[in-house]
């Protein structure tokens, strides 16, 4: 018979021991759960993301106020031309002088640099229009797939099917009145918003081959049957060469709008979606949106 302190210790050595193998057994030894991620703090006014394979909003801020789009917008002209039925890609679009003028008459707007009497395919116009964020290449398309006697009401069928589009994906807070962000007063979304409809667009392949290419050398044809090689277009979304697995989508800017960017990235299997409005330059806009995909793959 054990007595005595040492006993006693002896007791408890064992009562512990008998513990600690119960809980080992139960499992109710575990790791200390790791802290959550700390939503990040972004210089936008408004930011949204979610999981793009199951909807779920990874984060909010100010996600369903209405703010100018800038040249985000153009993720919807895509859209819309992109469910065109019957669509032929390689059909040829001759560039009219009216693009190259309203280029010139809203302050020399970014172009894809199209020369003018030049057939270009509509593949061509798509990567014109989502990698230097051509207005010239937006007016093009709005152009050749609006319906109408004359080009103003082409481009107005257009922009209709844009809002068309907006009300089919159940959206409530986004409007259009222009083919490229170049707004009149009602040129609108949220962050939701553009995320959904980016998202929408993403399930296209060819959209998704587009927006991820970071340089595109069109060859169009000239007015005599030669051939033109244009100048590179360089994608302006800045995450495409900063950013592992980053596969999109667009920036936007303007006085209104401020920095825009929405983006996209697949790690893991995972893809994460979102947007920043309204930030306050190029590098903050960068900045916001990396912060945004961490958190988002953290979640």
């Amino acid at each position: 018979m054990i007595t005595g302190i040492k006993g006693t210790r002896l007791r408890r050595a064992a009562a512990v021991a008998v513990t600690t193998g119960a809980m080992l057994a139960t499992g109710a030894l575990t790791a200390a759960p790791a802290q959550a991620a700390t939503a990040p703090s972004i210089a936008a006014k408004g930011g949204y993301v979610m999981n793009n394979s199951t909807g779920k909003s990874l984060y909010t801020k100010a996600a369903d106020t209405r703010r100018s789009t800038g040249s985000t917008t153009k993720i919807m002209t895509a859209l819309v031309v992109l469910k065109q039925p019957k669509l032929n890609l390689d059909s040829k679009v001759t560039i009219q002088k009216a693009y190259s003028d309203y280029i010139v008459d809203n302050n020399w707007a970014s172009n894809a640099k199209l020369i003018v009497g030049d057939k270009v395919t509509v593949r061509q116009l798509l990567y014109g229009l989502m990698l230097p964020s051509g207005c010239d290449a937006a007016y093009a398309l709005a152009d050749k797939f609006g319906s109408g006697s004359t080009r103003a009401a082409r481009v107005k069928s257009f922009i209709g099917k844009m809002n068309t589009t907006a009300k089919d994906l159940g959206l409530k807070n986004t409007h259009f009145d222009s083919f490229d962000g170049i707004g009149k007063g009602a040129n609108y979304s949220t962050p939701r918003d553009l995320t959904k409809i980016a998202s929408s667009a993403m399930k296209n392949s060819t959209f998704r081959t587009v927006v991820k290419t970071k340089k595109y050398t069109a060859k169009t044809t000239t007015k005599s049957g030669g051939t033109r090689t244009m100048a590179p277009w360089e994608n302006t979304n800045p995450l495409l060469a900063s950013y592992s697995g980053a596969i999109g989508v667009k920036t936007g800017s303007g006085p209104e709008a401020k920095y825009c960017l929405v983006f996209a990235a697949t790690r893991n299997g995972k893809t994460v979606i979102g947007t920043v409005l309204a930030s306050t330059d190029a590098t903050a806009r960068k900045s916001d949106a990396t912060k945004l995909l961490n958190y988002g793959f953290a979640k």
